[in-house]
């Protein structure tokens, strides 16, 4: 923590302009480690204090404003997003993202063959969502104590692989995963089938695995929250400009 206080004042000193003021609230600046430096990730390091890597926050903007525009553009052409973070720090916020945008999220971990075997896997969903409506509506009072018991236990098991999956009813066009690190059989099967990927980088990653990065602390709840904040406000942006547009197309051919 003293570390991280250290560093922070040093930044405040480096970042007067009150554009980063956000960021370094939210601690997006604190890298890795020294030792753990992935060589890619050099040019995006301003400097380093007490053996941890700072990022440059000029090179995270520009990163962002990139990962924004791409974004725009997919969501434009109708391509479903699918978010991937199975770190405690970014759990709670994709379930919101779940909730709020009604959009698929993997928080628990990666289901193989969820994008290279995806018809198979959308049967599990479906069979998981079908089985949660009989459970709410009552329909499995019919079964014995002992049958509901086991009904219940499946559930459960189920419920930790497909849940957040529910709105995941076609193959996604774009993913966005937290920490690359953490997802490499994720970034595995996007790239089998050319799906973008953008992802959310430490500097102990290696950016060449995915399509477009955003450099920035992995590890902090806040930093995150700033980085998905940052997508939500593009996919928003996005969804209501590609709505108007239809509306207007439909005034204009009645």
């Amino acid at each position: 923590m003293q570390q991280y206080s250290d560093s922070k004042q040093k930044i405040d000193e480096i970042y007067k302009d009150t554009d980063f003021k956000e960021l370094i609230n939210a601690g997006v600046f604190l890298g890795r480690k020294k030792t753990k430096t992935y060589p890619r990730m050099r040019p995006f390091i301003l400097v380093s204090r007490n053996d941890f890597e700072v990022i440059n926050l000029n090179k995270t903007l520009e990163k962002m404003n990139e990962a924004v525009e791409f974004l725009k553009k997919q969501v434009k052409e109708g391509k479903q997003l699918l978010f991937v973070g199975t770190q405690i720090a970014s759990e709670s916020l994709l379930m919101d993202i779940n909730k709020e945008l009604n959009l698929p999220v993997v928080t628990n971990r990666w289901i193989g063959g969820l994008l290279t075997n995806f018809d198979v896997v959308l049967k599990r969903i479906n069979f998981f969502k079908k089985l949660r409506e009989d459970i709410q509506s009552g329909a499995l009072e019919k079964y014995t104590k002992k049958e509901r018991l086991k009904i219940n236990k499946q559930f459960e098991k189920l419920e930790k692989l497909f849940g957040g999956l529910e709105n995941l009813s076609d193959l996604p066009g774009v993913l966005i995963i937290i920490d690359p690190n953490l997802h490499i059989n994720a970034i595995r099967e996007a790239k089998k089938l050319n799906i973008p990927v953008i992802a959310f980088i430490n500097t102990d990653g290696n950016p060449e695995l995915v399509d477009i990065f955003v450099p920035g602390n992995t590890r902090s709840k806040l930093s995150i929250n700033w980085f998905l904040n940052n997508i939500k406000k593009a996919y928003l942006e996005a969804r209501n400009t590609k709505s108007n547009e239809s509306s207007q197309n439909e005034i204009e051919n009645n």
